[in-house]
């Protein structure tokens, strides 16, 4: 679900106000902030970088997730899975990231290493996270929503 502007990708699923946005979009539109990691990557050891971007939850913010945001019950439902140009994919939950709970800062990364990623695509970067895996190169698309109801009824049978 990428557009034709290099390094693009769509904010889509529950949102009352989905996006095709690209690097650039990010850099004007957010309040950057920086983390300054270390995260093991299973084929390429220990890696050590800076990235530069906004935090995840205002970019999805922006988009107006639907839940009513007085409702901490009602917003810890909602998950966020992030898909890369390499077919990668990972799952966040909402209250991860959301600063009544986890307040994790995730980042949509312009920059790393003072390099800009405009040509290369937005990164998802969890900070607090030891390993790389939730790392995503590229993003392509952020889908935000909730599992159906009675999705997990029955789980385990």
């Amino acid at each position: 679900m990428t557009g034709a502007v290099t390094g693009a990708f769509a904010l889509w699923g529950e949102l009352a106000q989905p996006a095709l946005l690209a690097v650039a979009d990010l850099r004007r539109g957010w309040t950057g902030h920086r983390a300054r990691v270390v995260f093991d990557c299973a084929t390429a050891g220990p890696q050590h970088h800076t990235f530069e971007g906004p935090l995840l939850r205002e970019v999805v913010s922006r988009a107006r997730p639907e839940f009513d945001p007085a409702r901490r019950k009602e917003r810890a439902r909602f998950l966020l899975t992030v898909s890369g140009g390499d077919g990668h994919h990972t799952v966040l939950s909402w209250a991860e990231i959301d600063a009544d709970f986890g307040d994790a800062p995730v980042l949509l990364a312009t920059r790393m290493d003072g390099e800009d990623l405009d040509t290369a695509g937005t990164q998802l970067v969890v900070p607090s996270d030891r390993c790389g895996a939730r790392y995503v190169s590229a993003v392509t698309g952020i889908w935000v929503g909730t599992l159906p109801a009675g999705a997990l009824s029955g789980a385990g049978s």
